[in-house]
C-alpha cells in the first residue's frame, strides 16, 4: 500500500530556474515508500578539490526529502523544512549520485525522512535526515 496521498510522475517534474535545474537533480523513481533521484557530480556540483561538495549533497537530501513529504499531505496542507542534517561517509570525484528517501514518522504536525546517498557503485556516500513541518493552507 502507498504511503502518498498525493499522485505524481517523475517523467513530469519539472525544475525550471531553481537549484534543482541548476544542479542536475532528477527524479528517477517513486516506489510505493520510497522516493529516488539523481545528482551528476561535475563542475557544479564538485568543491575546489574536486570532490563532491557536501552541501550539494544537502540539497539533494532536501529535495527528495521535501518533495516526498509534500506527497504526503492531505489536501489543502505542505510541508515545509524544520531541520536537515548529513554524514558524510566517502569522497565522489565523477559520476552521479543517487538518493533515497523513505519516512521515519509522519505524523499530523512532522514528519521526518531519512535519505542515503550512493556512489555509481551502490556505496554509501551521505546519509541525512530531514525534520519536516506540516502548515495548512
Amino acid at each position: 500500500m502507498s504511503i502518498w496521498k498525493r499522485p505524481y510522475r517523475p517523467e513530469t517534474a519539472v525544475f525550471k530556474e531553481n537549484m534543482c535545474n541548476h544542479l542536475g537533480i532528477q527524479i528517477i523513481e517513486v516506489g510505493t515508500d520510497f522516493l529516488r533521484g539523481t545528482m551528476p557530480v561535475d563542475h557544479r556540483t564538485v568543491q575546489p578539490m574536486g570532490l563532491l561538495h557536501g552541501g550539494a549533497s544537502v540539497v539533494l537530501a532536501e529535495t527528495l526529502g521535501s518533495i516526498a513529504a509534500n506527497l504526503c499531505c492531505e489536501d489543502r496542507a505542505y510541508c515545509v523544512g524544520l531541520e536537515i542534517n548529513a554524514n558524510h561517509l566517502r569522497s565522489v570525484t565523477s559520476g552521479t549520485v543517487t538518493g533515497t528517501t523513505r519516512p521515519i514518522h509522519i505524523g499530523r504536525s512532522t514528519q521526518v525522512w531519512e535519505i542515503k546517498i550512493e556512489d555509481d557503485q551502490g556505496r554509501p556516500t551521505c546519509v541525512s535526515r530531514i525534520t519536516m513541518a506540516t502548515r495548512k493552507i
